[in-house]
């Protein structure tokens, strides 16, 4: 195995458990490394640089060629490692690093520790998706110990849960490499049954203003909440629609595109009609939907409320900003990539799964097939007592197992 030195790290007090040694590498197990995981709290709004340095040099020390993509501010990373040779294609496992919130949640274990009980292991992102990367550090340290004829990959990002907004970089990086992925497996939690699509998703705010005034006065003012309840109106009708005469796909729970109003803000006392009020919403698509179309349909109905409220307010207005959008992933059910995994897992069928996930902007931007295939269930997730059963990531060192075989005769 060549010989790295140990990175830099920013927190001195990591360094020890940072520099692994040999030893230490060879004898970490899946379990091992979760437990290591779980102990970083990566929630969005925390910085991810301490685990992606612990992940450095693990890779580092197993011989992998490592490369970080920082954010602006360092406080945040992407990782993509590659094990093999590096004139070929490969394939990728792809997993996120952050976390969701664990605020105002009642848990009856430590959130940022391993528990094991009754089978199962809990913590913060055990399932969504910690599991998985640390089944990817495994497979990293099998692969690591073979001639492979076919690099595996291995792409960590940051900030996914709010948006797959750190992936980016890590997809403009790749964009210009000399050779891109054959394949891609993103590790979301699917209980390892083969996902070949999600719906795209588009995340806006609508600002309402009107006009203040006197809460005995009302009918001479104009009171933005009602702008924005008209709003909502339209959006509930635009889902109605939607429902009975949109794109249909019973692969999904929900098989239609869908409209959410997620939060609302306006007002400062009771006396006082409000002049501003600013919601957040979304458009959940199916690929056969364009939500740029929907888009403009919800700002045609904007438009037509401002217009209605400046006959008593010329200063009202209704004014819609995207603050985030991905693609939706959509891969043929008889494409390689699906054949492919379905031979490591055993798998016979296939479904989409309700959540995002990068692997459409690894699709789209980057022309990768993708799937979506990983240890635990996305509905334990997000929820107190979050965890994975050990029996699946059992399953799922074996399904890595299956390919670093595979990369070993060569994809």
């Amino acid at each position: 195995m060549p010989q790295h030195d140990c990175p830099i790290h920013r927190n001195a007090t990591l360094e020890a458990a940072l520099c692994p040694a040999p030893s230490e590498v060879s004898q970490m197990t899946t379990l091992d490394y979760l437990e290591k995981l779980l102990a970083f709290d990566t929630t969005s709004a925390h910085p991810n640089a301490d685990l992606i340095a612990w992940m450095q040099a693990q890779l580092v020390a197993m011989g992998a060629k490592v490369q970080i993509i920082e954010n602006a501010k360092g406080s945040k990373a992407n990782l993509f490692a590659t094990i093999g040779p590096g004139d070929r294609g490969g394939v990728m496992l792809s997993g996120h690093t952050d976390v969701v919130p664990v605020a105002g949640q009642i848990w009856t274990v430590p959130a940022f520790a391993m528990t094991r009980k009754d089978g199962k292991v809990y913590g913060r992102g055990s399932a969504d998706m910690k599991g998985f990367v640390a089944a990817m550090l495994s497979a990293a340290k099998k692969a690591s110990g073979q001639n492979l004829r076919t690099p595996l990959h291995l792409a960590l990002s940051y900030d996914e849960e709010i948006g797959c907004i750190g992936v980016r970089s890590m997809i403009d990086m790749l964009s210009a490499a000399p050779h891109l992925p054959l394949m891609c497996v993103v590790g979301e939690p699917t209980g390892l049954a083969v996902a070949t699509g999600h719906k795209g998703k588009m995340a806006a705010r609508a600002r309402f203003t009107g006009r203040a005034g006197h809460s005995a006065l009302a009918p001479f003012a104009v009171n933005a909440l009602y702008l924005a309840n008209d709003f909502i109106t339209i959006l509930r009708d635009v889902q109605a629609d939607l429902q009975a005469s949109g794109g249909q796909d019973a692969d999904y729970d929900v098989p239609y595109t869908t409209l959410h109003v997620g939060r609302i803000s306006g007002g400062g006392a009771l006396n006082i009609v409000p002049h501003h009020c600013e919601l957040d919403f979304e458009i959940r698509n199916l690929a056969q939907d364009d939500p740029q179309e929907i888009l403009q349909r919800l700002k045609r109905a904007a438009q037509q409320i401002a217009d209605t409220a400046r006959t008593d307010a010329p200063e009202a207005s209704v004014e819609i900003e995207v603050f985030n959008t991905y693609p939706g992933l959509d891969t043929p059910p008889g494409a390689a990539v699906v054949g492919f995994v379905k031979s490591l897992t055993g798998a016979n069928g296939s479904y989409k799964v309700a959540y995002g996930t990068e692997g459409g902007l690894f699709n789209q931007r980057l022309g990768v097939p993708t799937v979506v295939c990983g240890p635990g269930d996305m509905a334990q997730g997000h929820k107190p007592d979050e965890f994975v059963s050990e029996s699946q990531l059992t399953a799922c060192d074996v399904m890595l197992s299956n390919l670093v075989v595979r990369l070993v005769e060569g994809v």
